[in-house]
């Protein structure tokens, strides 16, 4: 399991991005997702907080769509 967590900051295209613990990308401002098998399960978490979320490309590579 891993720790999951979703940017309090979108991207220029609104996208929150989840990111894993140890990203290189970790964003300083951040809501905790908890604990989860893979990144599908913390994006559908993500998605209670923010509508348009999206896996981090570097950490969450299988997850990231646009």
């Amino acid at each position: 399991m891993n720790r999951y967590v979703v940017n309090n900051e979108a991207q220029a295209n609104g996208d929150h991005e989840v990111h894993k613990s140890g990203c290189a990308f970790f964003p300083s401002s951040y809501q905790d997702l908890g604990n989860h098998s893979s990144c599908r399960s913390a994006i559908v978490e993500a998605k209670k907080i923010y509508s348009k979320s999206d896996g981090c490309f570097h950490c969450s590579s299988d997850c990231h769509t646009r």
